[in-house]
């Protein structure tokens, strides 16, 4: 993080997951696991960590009669001004929300958090939000720099009971 060659690689990378894009896959995946014998006839729960806390959001808005829970950890960007941000897709989705954010993170700072948490408000949806003290971006993965394992295992509590909770109204 933070090396000049890695975030334009990042970049290139995540210029690809355009919404569409993301839709797409994201009812392709749906689509298959939905077909395979071992996957239970049930609403689905999607959780995401970083870039992929706004592919929650935009996977529970493509297909909300099938995605019962998504879950986000120190989510970047769910909020922004742009005509393609997650947060507009709020009036589509009927899944319970949950977001776990990071402090001081620069890709949710506390400014779209609050815009966030408005937005939330406001769809009327069943939803959590909270930020975890002490936690910096990227938390939750293991080989990260800012890796914080109390904090992660918090999350992997509020994880399992918020699915548990969700998917079992969701039925």
């Amino acid at each position: 993080m933070g090396d000049e060659s890695f975030t334009k690689r990042m970049r290139e990378i995540l210029s690809l997951l355009t919404p569409e894009a993301v839709d797409q896959d994201a009812c392709s995946y749906v689509d298959f696991l939905s077909q395979q014998a071992a996957v239970m006839k049930a609403s689905f729960g999607v959780v995401g960590l970083c870039v992929s806390g706004s592919i929650v959001l935009r996977m529970a808005a493509a297909r909300p009669d099938q995605i019962g829970a998504g879950a986000s950890f120190h989510g970047g960007r769910l909020y922004t001004e742009a005509p393609t941000s997650p947060h507009l897709l709020l009036p589509r989705i009927k899944a319970h929300l949950y977001f776990g954010h990071a402090v001081n993170d620069k890709s949710m700072p506390q400014a779209a958090i609050d815009s966030f948490d408005r937005a939330l408000h406001s769809w009327a949806g069943k939803y959590e939000s909270e930020i975890y003290d002490g936690a910096q971006h990227g938390w939750t993965v293991v080989d990260s720099p800012a890796f914080n394992p109390p904090k992660t295992e918090r999350a992997f509590k509020v994880l399992k009971r918020f699915f548990a909770e969700a998917l079992a109204e969701a039925k």
